[in-house]
């Protein structure tokens, strides 16, 4: 073993080639090994090794291949073996994880660990196994034994009679179908008219799923252009290889993507389809198995570990060319990938909050790139970055501007709060339009979405008394209260207490719950429409494995009048009998210290009020603010996303705030607060090198949430343009600059997320 990177001489080895190879351990380094004649044919980068560590032995990755080492051959331990049951990685892949390690600033083992699934990477799972019986005769002697015994042993002849039928079947289902017990099979297998081998069966989640195939639709003038477009994109025929599919709610943006995937299928090439929500994975995933049959396999981290395996592996093996997922299933090991789209590209929950903390849509772009493969970001609400890229000519801009079938936009009002409460004398949750608009769709049989996007029943707990607020000791947050569990929960860190009976200050009793949540709009929702079955989608509800499928299975067939839920409802689902959108507290996303916050709540209401009218009769949406003159609000009441791009970006220009330039934010946290705002200090003078004019520093300041989880948090913020330097520099420091025990530095390159 000998390290890799050393820049004194190289030598050549010789006959003997050189593998690069990181091991199992967060260090960002390479060690060469020699690798032995007697596997040099089949070892190639990607390919999992064992190699000597020190006195042990631990398995690696081969990154490269080379002639020369800084190291003698004398030096260099050998490698000991190849992993043959360990499935490999793409070269492309790794050229890829290299990027991904230098551009968000993490170590080349963590890059590399995300291109797997655990599953896959820990080597504990296998293929499935189980015991299946076949003829051991063939036909003609099989009904000789028939016609010699059925009078003597009519249980033996039934199994006979079964396998003659069936090739391959279980034990428990011969049984049945023959009625016999397990002493006659047994005396069948022993006797040789029966043989017993071990087959494999795929864990397979679409088992019992019903499937109604689907044909490509007529496409619209717009989808038609698109789809035009897409067509010559696939064919090479453009310099550019991304689009950005600006398609307005239920203007059909999924059949381009399905034809279009159809287009590059016929063409030889595979296809990758990312959605941002596990909630959106089933039924994403049944609209492309209806078009597709079972050339689509799925990942998503609902999947059980043998279930994630297996269909890794029908990847690997090349028994699908199509997969749909959330973010991690962009890595999947397709060989001729020429297809990657990316639904609902604006979605928070494509950045990954730990190491690597990558952006799958932008990841995406940089694979479809590496692959010459074409990327196609669709959304309603692009995000800024990706708008300004599409009107700046790198990526490609097609738009949709109508719905299918020439079906309406929702119309959307807005009750302003206020006016509320100073005619009802109290703040309320359901405005009275708004409980009027619910009980005439109840009347008339369609159905509701009421979207809030804060979980439990109250965010505070108070005493009117000596006004105490039950908060967090581990984190600087208050505690929110369950009703259903009677509990007080932090969000942050999961700690969970009982919710008390009196005041712990001053043991008064009038605790009152403030705020609100998805659980109190449920209970007023039940008080005021008694007679509507009701059901709530929220992280508290949706604890199952299969709480998704049944409560939008339920919702689809009507079983649901109303469905209150948090953001997991206010994207990608579609319901044509869903006439009406209720928005709960709008302003709430407003109020996050974020310079995302304008278009986070652009997004948002747009996408909840594009769940409305999707059918044949015209939808309604119904905003409640207590800020109806917002800009953020008043450009989605118009449907105006070109309108809210040029004011934002107004802002964003002048504060080099992306995507008018770059940012990076490096957090610093520990047990400590002055340990850890004195290394801030000190993190960002030895970084200070790297930063230019064009640069500008915000910080070290303690973050929005100064304490999670026991941690004091600070943050630095580094903004502007020219940052390839800066790059380098703030990942060198956090990986291998040394820091006071009990002292965590991360680096988030484009962060969507500065709390």
């Amino acid at each position: 073993m000998a390290k890799y990177g050393k820049k004194n001489q190289r030598y050549f080895i010789g006959k003997g080639k050189v593998a690069k190879v990181i091991v199992n351990l967060s260090l960002d380094k390479g060690f060469d090994y020699l690798i032995p004649d007697t596997i040099a044919s089949r070892v190639r980068p990607g390919a999992q090794v064992r190699v000597p560590f020190g006195h042990s032995e631990r398995s690696g990755y081969v990154l490269a291949i080379d002639d020369y080492s800084a190291y003698t051959g004398t030096q260099l331990k050998a490698v000991i073996g190849l992993r043959d049951d360990a499935p490999q990685v793409n070269e492309s892949l790794l050229k890829l994880a290299d990027w991904m390690s230098m551009y968000y600033c993490c170590s080349k083992e963590q890059a590399v660990r995300t291109l797997l699934p655990g599953a896959v990477r820990s080597g504990k799972q296998k293929k499935k196994k189980v015991g299946s019986y076949f003829l051991g005769v063939t036909p003609e002697e099989a009904q000789k034994y028939i016609f010699k015994h059925e009078k003597r042993s009519p249980a033996k002849c039934a199994i006979v009679k079964i396998l003659l039928q069936r090739h391959g079947i279980s034990k428990d289902h011969l049984l049945g179908a023959a009625g016999a017990g397990d002493g006659p099979l047994r005396a069948l297998v022993k006797s040789g008219e029966v043989e017993r081998q071990e087959v494999v069966v795929a864990r397979d989640p679409f088992a019992n799923a019903e499937l109604l195939r689907t044909t490509p639709a007529d496409p619209t003038p717009e989808q038609k252009e698109s789809l035009k477009v897409l067509s010559s994109m696939l064919a090479r025929e453009t310099k550019q290889h991304t689009m950005l599919l600006h398609g307005v709610t239920g203007s059909g943006k999924t059949e381009v993507y399905l034809q279009a995937i159809a287009e590059a299928l016929e063409r030889g090439e595979e296809a990758i389809v990312l959605v941002p929500e596990i909630s959106l994975t089933p039924q994403t995933t049944e609209r492309f198995r209806a078009r597709f049959g079972e050339m689509v396999s799925v990942l998503h981290s609902r999947l059980s570990d043998g279930e994630r395996f297996d269909e890794w592996m029908k990847i690997h093996e090349e028994k699908v060319r199509i997969v749909v997922g959330a973010r991690s299933a962009l890595f999947a090991p397709f060989r001729k990938l020429g297809l990657i789209v990316v639904d609902e590209e604006h979605e928070n929950s494509y950045k990954q909050d730990e190491a690597p903390r990558y952006n799958a849509r932008d990841v995406a772009v940089v694979r479809g790139a590496l692959e010459n493969a074409i990327v196609v970001l669709g959304t309603a609400t692009p995000s800024l970055e990706s708008y300004h890229n599409a009107v700046s000519g790198k990526y490609i801009l097609s738009e949709l501007t109508k719905r299918v079938d020439d079906y309406l936009m929702p119309k959307i009002r807005v009750v302003d709060m206020r006016d509320e409460a100073i005619e009802t004398g109290q703040p309320s949750i359901y405005s009275r339009e708004l409980i009027d608009d619910i009980r005439d769709r109840l009347r008339k049989g369609e159905q509701t979405i009421i979207f809030l996007n804060r979980r439990g029943f109250a965010s505070q707990m108070m005493c009117r008394e000596c006004g105490y607020v039950a908060g967090c000791t581990e984190c600087s947050i208050s505690y929110t209260y369950h009703r259903g569990r009677e509990c007080l929960t932090c969000h942050l860190c999961g700690a969970i207490l009982p919710a008390p009976k009196k005041c712990p200050d001053c043991q008064s009793a009038e605790i009152r719950y403030g705020g609100l949540g998805t659980e109190k709009v449920e209970a007023i929702a039940c008080k005021l429409f008694s007679s509507a079955n009701i059901a709530r989608m929220d992280s508290d509800t949706m604890t199952r494995k299969d709480s998704y499928e049944k409560t939008l299975g339920a919702f689809r067939s009507g079983k649901i009048d109303i469905l209150i839920g948090t953001q997991m409802i206010a994207k990608g689902l579609h319901f044509p009998n869903v006439t009406l959108v209720g928005v709960i507290y709008a302003d709430l996303s407003l109020r996050i210290p974020d310079f995302r916050a304008q278009e986070r709540t652009f997004q948002l209401l747009t996408q909840v009020a594009g769940r409305a009218g999707r059918g044949e009769v015209e939808g309604e949406v119904v905003i409640q603010t207590y800020s109806p003159f917002n800009p953020a609000i008043q450009y989605a009441l118009e449907h105006d996303y070109k309108g809210f791009y040029e004011e934002e970006m107004e802002l964003r220009e002048v504060l080099a705030y992306p995507p008018a330039g770059h940012m990076i934010a490096v957090n610093i946290k520990g047990k400590d607060e002055e340990a850890v705002a004195e290394f801030a200090a000190e993190y960002l003078e030895k970084v200070k090198t790297a930063v230019h004019d064009d640069i500008t520093v915000s910080g070290p300041n303690p973050s929005p949430i100064a304490k999670i989880k026991g941690n004091y948090r600070y943050a630095i913020l580094f903004r502007g343009t020219g940052m390839k330097e800066l790059r380098a520099t703030l990942r060198n420091e956090a990986l291998h600059g040394k820091r006071p025990n009990g002292i965590w530095v991360s680096v988030d390159a484009d962060p969507l997320n500065l709390m």
